[in-house]
């Protein structure tokens, strides 16, 4: 009988636990999530269908709010409301986290990678997971990389077509200390600054160019306040997805599971739009009158090995077992 006893209350047991993660579960779960970008930026494309996914695994218990423009603030100020919970999820620039994890500013690498099947090696191999699984002790959970771009300079007095092009131009850069002294090299003045107040400062002629990818430069309007655009290609670019680690800790387990599978299926359609919106910016650019150059692939070795005593002196400050993974997959991915 006691056995029996023992049997009924531990089925009990099982059936409240049960149910109680079923409760959970099935309980609504808004998510606000922020970025930087237009409503018509593949990053936004992005967002919408995770949104999408993230609805259908959950039954529609799960539902993402976009707030898309710097709505909720800069990338500093969504970062830091995703740490303290305010906020449930993200996705800016990779080069944003180097202020908590200095090891993200090897992405920021000038000339590390040319071509997109690189990047995506890079960022989806050990290098990259290696990155994401610091970021849990500051407070955030990532989810994977999507595609920004190739990076590529504008500016209002001269095509760049060499380094020295790129002397004495005052240019904006993302308040990141790898761009500041890659600019530096260049012998440009370069200038960190929210990209919330960019497109007035190009208006107001505060500064003579900025870096960003097309789809960014074309989506922001920079052809009504730039002349030039040149395909320097310098940085390539990843956004990352960001989800507040309180807000990932009310979670049950499946919750989490249908935001990871959410998360790597929109990854490749965001991937693929983001490219595609690139290719078709720079003929929208052109027709709304910018003046667009490439940049011969023998100069950008020449700006690469320009840029080569910033990678050293910054790889000299970075864990050393990360930079040699870093090393290691360039390596492997270029071969």
């Amino acid at each position: 009988m006691k056995s029996l006893l023992r049997l009924l209350a531990a089925a009990g047991i099982s059936i409240g636990l049960t149910a109680t993660a079923f409760a959970q579960e099935g309980q609504e779960r808004v998510i606000r999530f922020g970025h930087l970008n237009n409503a018509d930026h593949p990053v936004s494309f992005g967002v919408k269908r995770f949104a999408e996914l993230l609805a259908t695994k959950s039954g529609g218990k799960m539902k993402v709010q976009e707030y898309p423009a710097s709505q909720l603030g800069n990338e500093m100020q969504q970062q830091s409301a995703l740490q303290g919970g305010v906020q449930q999820m993200s996705a800016p620039a990779t080069t944003s986290l180097a202020g908590i994890v200095r090891e993200f500013g090897l992405l920021d690498f000038p000339f590390s990678v040319s071509t997109f099947a690189q990047a995506d090696a890079l960022l989806d191999g050990p290098l990259g997971q290696t990155l994401l699984a610091k970021l849990p002790e500051k407070g955030l959970v990532a989810l994977g990389y999507w595609d920004l771009g190739f990076r590529n300079v504008t500016n209002s007095k001269r095509p760049i077509t060499k380094a020295e092009d790129l002397d004495g131009l005052k240019i904006r850069v993302i308040p990141n200390p790898v761009f500041l002294e890659t600019f530096k090299a260049f012998k440009a003045n370069p200038v960190p600054m929210p990209f919330a107040e960019l497109y007035g400062a190009l208006e107001a002629k505060a500064v003579d160019g900025q870096e960003n990818p097309f789809a960014v430069i074309q989506s922001n309007k920079f052809f009504e306040v730039q002349k030039f655009v040149s395909a320097t290609n310098h940085v390539y670019a990843a956004n990352i997805m960001l989800v507040s680690k309180k807000f990932w800790d009310q979670l049950t387990p499946t919750e989490q599971k249908w935001m990871r599978e959410s998360a790597n299926e929109a990854r490749g359609y965001q991937r693929q739009v983001s490219r595609a919106a690139a290719q078709k910016a720079v003929g929208e650019l052109q027709t709304k009158g910018m003046q667009f150059n490439e940049v011969a692939p023998a100069e950008q070795a020449r700006m690469r090995q320009i840029a080569k005593p910033v990678i050293e002196r910054f790889s000299a400050s970075y864990d050393p077992a990360t930079v040699k993974l870093y090393n290691d997959e360039l390596a492997r991915i270029r071969k």
